[in-house]
Formats: structure tokens, C-alpha cells, sequence
């Protein structure tokens, strides 16, 4: 336990700190009452309202009716019961955030508070400065857990996150992690396939985050040469080189505090590497044609559709630099790996379009169907562009089968022929043949559907001429005719 003496110097007027108008509720429990009493007038002078109990399990009960925010609570050396109180606080106030104070000798019952459900610890004794600085990340996290709360509760009334779209499992999961990551300014990596939508990710991490109202600069590395980029991101001074005919900052500069977007960050040469990992080391960057250096507070966001693990051990790709880029990572799911999440998708792509259509257009049930079978090796991207086809197509107000493009198409007659058998049973269960005829006429009818009563297009996917397939046709209607009469 703390003793009088440690809690004297505990305050020392030479360690006064600046009281914050943070006005949280502390409780401090602790036996010792001179360590309790430092600890409160502490709380208090960093701008908290601060109270102190000996021991938390007599006051848990009237925690319903107090408001606390914090609790400060001391770990015995065996625990004698305060263990079982943080699990208890822990249990039935989850978004209280406990700091267990621990002596320095005694790690493991420490580690063994965090397990049990605190937030922090402290190792006793403890200068004012640790104390305030303990109590200073509780303020922190509780506003960081209140944001993803606020960012989770809005997950729950609506179908995605921003402009992300998608109630799959799957997503729900990158939506906990975006809600969480969007609170910091720590580094991102996100990875995922071509058109899974990495940079809507990035403008979603930063729109939620803290600084929404700072600048969102995106650069593509794939698409500029190294020159060019290095340019781009760095900045230059007049005459640096040919057309250079005034100096430009940066986008890591003029970024300020908001978010520069990296694209395709596997497409960096090594020499560029090389000066993005210094730049984010030492938080500053030398714009090319100059000796003077510019401090940099951006937070980077990077995105890649390759392997930087795989391209790291063949020394494509720096290490050091992946390590830095990569404090988190989210991958995204494929399209074909969260199907559910396209009917969702075709709602928003086609309320999209209305915008700048006149109209509204809906979609046949038999399309949607073939979209859900398709496995979209372009993902979110070729949807909406099968979409905008669809719209384009249509003669109506609905986008029919014969409306889509060519693979969605395919893919429907292709499966209309597997489907079709070639036998069938009678009512006494003997196998019978259906005749070719009455399986052509329902190839010929299906195909139709699928193109949307386009008849050369179905005669292409049918294999057969036009002219075969008009004369089939009032054969049918012939058919039909006599069984009528």
C-alpha cells in the first residue's frame, strides 16, 4: 500500500499540472487513506470530480444511482477480493473504464487486473505525472469508445457505413474494425482485390474520424511515373527542374492534419520507398530542388491489390516500410464471398442512377438471380457497371435478363441447360424420355426470356439461324392455336 510519506511527496508542489474542464466522475478505492485522499485532491486539481471509498464492493450496489466514469481501485499483493470486484464492476458497468493500481513488485497480479476487466494499470508508487497521465488515457478512451458506439449505432439504422453498402456478416465485421480505426490516426493498410471499393474505405475512415473537416488528398502510385509522384508528394521548388516555373507544396504538406490516400502503394519504386519511410520517420519531407526541410502531420492511408508480405521476401517491396504502413490492416471481402450483399448494392447503384436519369427503374427478378449466381471476378465495380448497362439497355423502366452483359448472360443459359433433364417419371414412377421436340421448345422459350425477347440474340446463344428460329416460333404459335380450338 502507499505510505504517508510516498503520499507527501506524491504532492510535491513541484509537479502541479494545469487543471482540464474534463468533469469526469473518479472514485478512488484504496485502504490506505492517505493514499485514497492524494489521489482524490489529485483527480480534482486535474479538473475531475473526484471521491474516494475504502473498499468498491459495498459501493457497487449504489453505482446505479452515482454517476462514475473512472475507477481507481488498488490490487493487494493477493488480491483479497479486489480482483473479483473489477470483474464484478466490470460485468455490470462495462462503460466504466477501471485502473488498477498495482505495487511495482507484483506484474502479474496487474496483468491479471487487465484480464479480469481494467483498462490500465499503475505500478505503485507512482509519480503525479504517471497518475495524470493514466487518468488522462481513460478520457481518451472513453471518448474513442463513445465515437464507435455513436459509429455502431448509426451501423444499426442504416445499410452500410458511409457510402459502403452491405449487411453481410463479413461487412458487419469491417464495419466494428472501421468504427475503431477511424478514432486514431494511426497508419492503414487496406487490401482486397480490384473494385472491392479500398479508397471508398479510406474517404469512410477518414469522414468518421476525427479530423473530417481536413483535406481527403488521394494519389494513384500506378498510374504516375516515379518523378511524378515523388513530386506529388513531396512537393518542389522553383526551378527544381524543366516547367517548374513556381514552387508547390507537397500533398504530404498541404494535406495539413486531414488524410493522403496512397493507392497502389506496391507500384512505388524502391528509391521512392526509401523517401516515403524517411519522411514518415522523421515526419517531415525536402521538397525536391530544395535543402530545406518541411515538418508533415498527415495520416496515411495506403491500399494495395498485391502481396507486399510476397513481394517484401523477394525485396520488391522494403520491409521497413511495411511494417510502418502496416500498424493495421483491413482486408476486404470479395463480392462473391458476400452474395447477400447484392440485392442491397443493385438498390443503391439503381437510386444512383435516378439521380441522372429521368425515371425509375427497378429489376426483373430473373436478372437478379443470375447476379447472384455470378461470381464477379471485378466485384462492386463490374456490378455497377452491369447496372449502368442494364439501364442503358432496358426499353422500360425494368432491366430484363437480356439487358445484362454477355457473362451474365452466358452463365444463365449455360446453367437453363444444366437444369433441363432428359428424363422425368410418371405418376406410377416409370422412367420416361421427354421427346426432343418438347425440350427444344423449352430451350427456344427459356432463351427468349433470357434475352428479353431478343430474337437474334437468341438464336446466337441457341446456336441457330434466325431464320430456323422464326419458323420454329409460328410452328409453336400453330401449336398453341389448334390446342385452343
Amino acid at each position: 500500500m502507499l505510505s504517508t510519506s510516498y503520499c507527501s511527496h506524491f504532492m510535491d508542489t513541484d509537479h502541479q499540472i494545469a487543471p482540464e474542464a474534463t468533469g469526469l466522475h473518479v472514485l478512488v478505492v484504496d485502504e490506505d487513506e492517505a493514499a485514497r485522499s492524494a489521489c482524490v485532491e489529485i483527480a480534482r486539481d486535474l479538473g475531475h470530480r473526484a471521491r474516494g471509498v475504502e473498499a468498491l464492493n459495498p459501493v457497487i450496489s449504489t453505482m446505479e444511482r452515482a454517476t462514475t466514469d473512472i475507477v481507481l481501485i488498488s490490487i493487494p499483493r493477493r488480491g483479497h477480493g479486489s480482483l473479483e470486484a473489477v470483474t464484478e464492476l466490470h460485468t455490470l458497468f462495462p462503460l466504466i473504464s477501471i485502473i488498477a493500481m498495482a505495487p511495482v513488485d507484483s506484474a502479474a497480479m496487474a496483468l491479471s487486473a487487465l484480464h479480469h476487466g481494467a483498462a490500465d494499470y499503475l505500478n505503485k508508487p507512482f509519480t503525479m505525472d504517471e497518475l495524470a497521465s493514466a487518468l488522462q488515457r481513460a478520457v481518451v478512451g472513453r471518448q474513442v469508445n463513445s465515437d464507435s458506439r455513436r459509429i455502431r449505432e448509426r451501423l444499426r439504422l442504416e445499410p452500410g457505413m458511409g457510402q459502403m453498402i452491405g449487411r453481410s456478416p463479413q461487412m458487419e465485421k469491417l464495419y466494428r474494425i472501421l468504427a475503431k480505426v477511424a478514432q486514431s490516426t494511426h497508419p492503414v493498410l487496406i487490401l482486397g482485390e480490384s473494385g472491392t471499393g479500398k479508397e471508398l474505405v479510406a474517404r469512410t475512415i477518414h469522414s468518421f474520424g476525427p479530423n473530417a473537416e481536413k483535406p481527403f488528398l488521394p494519389v494513384d502510385c500506378g498510374s504516375l511515373v516515379p518523378t511524378l509522384v515523388e513530386s506529388e508528394l513531396f512537393g518542389y521548388v522553383k526551378g527544381a527542374f524543366t516547367g517548374a516555373n513556381h514552387s508547390k507544396d507537397g500533398l504530404l504538406v498541404s494535406a495539413g492534419n486531414g488524410t493522403v490516400f496512397l493507392d497502389e502503394i506496391g507500384e512505388l519504386t524502391l528509391d521512392l520507398q526509401a523517401k516515403l519511410l524517411r519522411a514518415l520517420q522523421e515526419k517531415e519531407v525536402r521538397p525536391v530542388g530544395s535543402t530545406q526541410r518541411i515538418p508533415i502531420k498527415a495520416r496515411i492511408l495506403t491500399a494495395t491489390n498485391r502481396d507486399l508480405g510476397a513481394m517484401v521476401d523477394r525485396g520488391a517491396f522494403r520491409k521497413d516500410l511495411y511494417y510502418r504502413l502496416n500498424v493495421v490492416n483491413l482486408r476486404l471481402p470479395s463480392l462473391r464471398d458476400r452474395k447477400d450483399d447484392i440485392p442491397l448494392l443493385v438498390a443503391h447503384f439503381l437510386n444512383k442512377v435516378h439521380r441522372t436519369h429521368p425515371g425509375r427503374f427497378t429489376i426483373h427478378d430473373d436478372a437478379l438471380r443470375v447476379m447472384m449466381q455470378y461470381d464477379w471476378p471485378g466485384n462492386v465495380r463490374e456490378l455497377e457497371n452491369a447496372v449502368e448497362r442494364g439501364v442503358t439497355m432496358t426499353s422500360g423502366g425494368e432491366i430484363q435478363l437480356g439487358n445484362l452483359p454477355s457473362p451474365l448472360r452466358n452463365l444463365a443459359l449455360a446453367r437453363l441447360h444444366e437444369a433441363k433433364p432428359v428424363k422425368a417419371t410418371d405418376a406410377r414412377g416409370a422412367v420416361k424420355v421427354i421427346p426432343l421436340a418438347v425440350q427444344e421448345r423449352e430451350a427456344i422459350y427459356e432463351t427468349l426470356k433470357l434475352t428479353g425477347g431478343d430474337k437474334l440474340r437468341a438464336a446466337e446463344l441457341l446456336g441457330i439461324g434466325k431464320t430456323t428460329l422464326y419458323r420454329k416460333l409460328k410452328e409453336y404459335e400453330a401449336l398453341d392455336l389448334r390446342r385452343t380450338n
